[in-house]
């Protein structure tokens, strides 16, 4: 096995005796150092702390007589017990190194493991008190290393990397995909299929009240014009149990498209999980009326039958979803109807009479005293759609469900005769208007611009044109995401616990959900302070400091990756394993940019707790958004761009390769900091297993930890996620879209501040991106990119989008090495990462600090360029030498990605 220890057989971990103790000062003659190693339980030790400048720096000393093996020590804490403090060795007591950080201590009883230490000395040394008492200890008990306190020996075996691409497969290719979203009848007739989920609140409404100028309250802007932000309105969440009855379909039946239709129509069914009552449809913003500006609409359509509205209950019964490029009803309907479903369907055919409107003295658009006729619709008519769910407690009941029985859902833009696009808001008051393509940074299933101030969400949505199939994937892939693999628990309030996710995790971990370390799908915590663990990021090791052909030997104790968190798989109660990596400080140093300013780059230095490794590479977590799109391109088109020579600038282009962990084929490498995994499936799995000790059928234990030896079912399986869980996260990530760019100037009305990330200039940014290409920077940040047939989601097919990566490996010079290798990737090469939705980091992010690059040192990305070396370097210095304008512009183009 690979936990057999080096002479087979695990020794019992001994008691050590004959320790005495002696303290930086004693509160009285009393509690005195000694009294922490009497074996008396009811004796304490007690700090000085009533007259001394600083009761906080206290320490408490342990002389063990000589140099002895520790393998643990236990602390029982008095009440007045440490909340930050550090554990110190020392051969000679002079010369100290410091072995644990305690930056939350939790008081009662604390034990650390796996010490692994040889030395005579080891010292308490407090930080802060959590009481404005001494610190106060009862005992200290210390014991050998040995069974059930020390990590085992691992018998590790090399993780495997193909030397080159040559017998390269492609990934799988569905000559179809799961869910039809948008076909075409024979006729002409368009056929648009989305999915919806229960929101809380509408689209246009955020934390403050806002109106036109002299139309009511507006509480965007305080007595002075200054802006005024009192948090955000609730549309882009998730409501309790998101998963649970709370997503379902719409099909949208447009014949404009056909020959000879003058007056066309939109025939609009539903699909619910639950009866429902009719109505709930709106359509056409009411952009008119200077008093409807969070949310109002002009014309719900015809419900074909008002009795489903206007009776009690829920009359709409629950429909069965029709099959991929099929209608449910191709020869029949309602009331000679053909295609609508029921009474409940509803039939939208008339663009609805407006007021006309014209600037008042304030410069807000009113109504004139004219008005614009209703006309029937044509083609090319923008229409605002948005659903509603509207059961009642009776059908929520039926299906076991106690819920809410009325929710409101997202609200889109489609255009007739060509389907849904992604939207942004104009005069008058966030009219919808569907965005530019060039501003389509994931496809047609962007996200759109979001007025409701939810910007920590905007990395959590899915496709704009996700299927109503898919909608559902979607949100159960996102409960596993968020699910506890320990408890089981949701880390969001409200929603039901997820039975089939408890217990999954190992002893050792890092993080227990997804998100601990995706930030809200965004980037892990950065290191910014000393003495920070570095548990939300990933820290890959390696038992050797040369590896043979990018092929490393997990390390002894870690195994390939540090997991720096453990609990009791009995009790669950957190255990200190000391495996942890944590901030030693930081190497700094400045430079100067053409305009003078200056700029201090920095990067973190890592100590270990345990051993330190061979090799090691610290990495963050990157974001989550757009990677089904980065899996549909195909090989050929990434591959196309690697270089045999240098160009102009000295760009190269690298691929990598790896093996699929399935069926062993060899498959291109593109994801990953070093483009070492092949696929989402690969990605998710692998995350898994190192990030969170969870195992799969991709890695049936934990003995996958040490390499590929014992990485089989033969060697025994553990418990870890269930294959439909699996698919069920690949798929979200599949579907998990991308925000359009932010370069198009909103509507908001007269008087009304708008949102941070709302508020650009579109010259700036156009001159930013010319900036940016003519520096050069697109060499590998790819502007424009066409995903492929190839994947089982037709919401990521053959889309232009505008990831700005090539996909590829570049040498990025020996400020960024990490001396660490994957396969083709040497220690100096990192696969070029995504920009897109680059420029909403600190809004995702809220309050905790994150940073850029591979281990999250750059605090801007004025610093993350500047760090660029190797094959980036002129591009770099053209970046460094452009004018204070230039520079500025190029940045406000970065931040509207």
């Amino acid at each position: 096995m690979a936990t057999a220890t080096d002479d087979g057989e695990c020794q019992p971990a001994q008691p050590i005796t004959g320790i005495t103790a002696s303290s930086s000062g004693d509160e009285n003659d009393n509690n005195t150092a000694g009294k922490a190693v009497d074996g008396d339980p009811s004796s304490r030790w007690e700090s000085a702390w009533s007259d001394i400048a600083d009761p906080d720096d206290a320490w408490l000393q342990f002389d063990f007589g000589a140099k002895t093996a520790i393998g643990s020590m236990k602390l029982y804490w008095e009440n007045a017990y440490a909340d930050e403090y550090a554990i110190y060795i020392s051969d000679d007591a002079e010369d100290w190194y410091q072995v644990r950080y305690i930056t939350v201590g939790k008081g009662n009883t604390e034990t650390f493991f796996n010490l692994n230490i040889n030395v005579r000395y080891v010292r308490l040394q407090g930080i802060r008190r959590h009481t404005h008492y001494g610190y106060s200890l009862f005992e200290a008990e210390f014991q050998t290393p040995g069974c059930g306190n020390s990590m085992p020996t691992l018998d590790t075996s090399y993780v495997p990397y193909p030397v080159d691409g040559r017998d390269r497969q492609p990934l799988p290719a569905p000559a179809e995909p799961i869910e039809s979203i948008r076909f075409t009848l024979a006729d002409g007739t368009l056929v648009t299929r989305f999915g919806m989920v229960g929101r809380s609140r509408h689209a246009r409404e955020r934390g403050e009240e806002w109106n036109e100028y002299g139309f009511g309250r507006n509480d965007t802007v305080d007595g002075q014009g200054n802006p005024v932000d009192k948090g955000p309105g609730a549309h882009l969440n998730f409501v309790a149990n998101y998963f649970k009855n709370r997503t379902w379909g719409v099909e949208f039946i447009d014949n404009s498209n056909v020959a000879g239709v003058t007056e066309p129509r939109i025939i609009v069914n539903q699909y619910f999980q639950q009866a429902q009552k009719g109505g709930g449809h709106s359509f056409v913003r009411r952009f008119d009326d200077p008093n409807v500006t969070g949310f109002g609409w002009m014309s719900p359509g015809d419900l074909l039958d008002d009795s489903t509205y206007l009776s009690d209950g829920a009359p709409c019964p629950v429909v069965p979803k029709p099959a991929n490029n099929e209608l449910l009803n191709p020869d029949s309907g309602f009331h000679g109807i053909i295609g609508a479903n029921d009474g409940c369907s509803v039939v939208f055919d008339t663009y609805p009479g407006h007021s006309a409107l014209a600037e008042n003295a304030d410069g807000v658009l009113v109504p004139n005293g004219d008005n614009v006729p209703a006309r029937p619709l044509k083609q090319g008519d923008i229409i605002e759609f948005t659903s509603s769910f509207f059961s009642t407690r009776e059908a929520m009941d039926a299906i076991g469900d106690d819920g809410a029985v009325r929710y409101y859902t997202n609200e889109l833009t489609y255009v007739m005769g060509e389907g849904l696009r992604p939207w942004y808001g104009q005069e008058p008051r966030l009219m919808n208007e569907p965005l530019p393509r060039h501003a389509l940074q994931g496809g047609l299933g962007s996200v759109s611009y979001d007025y409701a101030d939810n910007a920590s969400f905007i990395f959590q949505q899915p496709h704009n044109n996700v299927g109503m199939r898919n909608i559902q994937r979607f949100m159960e892939g996102r409960r596993w995401l968020h699910t506890n693999l320990w408890s089981g628990a949701h880390n969001e309030a409200g929603n039901d616990r997820n039975d089939a996710g408890r217990e999954l995790q190992g002893q050792h971990f890092n993080q227990s959900t997804c998100v601990s370390c995706h930030i809200n799908n965004g980037r892990s915590v950065a290191p910014v302070v000393a003495n920070q663990r570095l548990d939300t990021m990933v820290v890959r090791v390696g038992a050797e400091s040369n590896p043979a052909n990018g092929l490393y030997l997990p390390h002894p104790v870690y195994g390939q990756s540090l997991q720096m968190n453990a609990r009791s798989t009995t009790s669950g109660t957190s255990e200190n394993w000391g495996n942890a990596a944590y901030v030693a400080g930081f190497d700094s140093h400045d430079v100067i940019l053409a305009d003078g300013t200056v700029v201090t780059l920095r990067k973190p230095t890592i100590a270990f707790e345990g051993p330190s490794p061979a090799s090691y590479s610290l990495r963050a977590a990157q974001p989550l958004i757009g990677m089904g799109l980065l899996e549909a391109i195909a090989d050929d088109t990434i591959l196309a761009r690697v270089r045999g020579t240098p160009d102009e600038d000295g760009v190269l282009g690298t691929a990598n390769y790896a093996y699929d962990p399935e069926s062993g084929e060899v498959r291109l490498g593109r994801y990953g900091w070093k483009a070492g995994k092949v696929s989402l499936r690969h990605q998710v799995a692998n995350a898994a297993l190192l990030d969170m000790s969870v195992t799969s059928s991709l890695y049936p234990n934990r003995d996958c930890l040490a390499g590929p030896k014992y990485c089989d079912p033969a060697s025994g399986t553990e418990a870890g996620l269930p294959d439909d869980a699996l698919q069920l996260m690949t798929d979200y990530l599949q579907l998990l879209a991308v925000p359009a760019q932010r370069s198009q100037v909103s509507g908001f009305p007269q008087g009304v501040s708008p949102l941070p990330y709302l508020d650009v200039d579109p010259n700036k940014v156009a001159q930013g991106e010319q900036v940016f290409n003519d520096i050069r920077c697109n060499a590998c940040h790819v502007s424009e990119i066409q995903t492929s047939a190839r994947s089982r989601f037709a919401e990521v097919r053959n889309q232009t989008i505008r990831p700005y990566t090539d996909l590829l490996l570049h040498d990025m010079g020996e400020g960024l090495a990490d001396d660490f290798a994957e396969g083709l990737a040497s220690g100096r090469m990192w696969r070029t990462p995504a920009l897109w939705g680059i420029g909403y980091t600190k809004y995702v992010a809220g309050d905790i600090p994150v940073g850029y690059l591979h281990d999250g040192r750059a605090r801007t990305l004025t610093e993350a360029i500047i760090w660029h070396g190797g094959e980036a370097e002129v591009i770099k210095n053209r970046f460094i030498n452009l004018s204070s304008e230039h520079r500025e512009a190029l940045l406000a183009f970065l931040g509207s990605l």
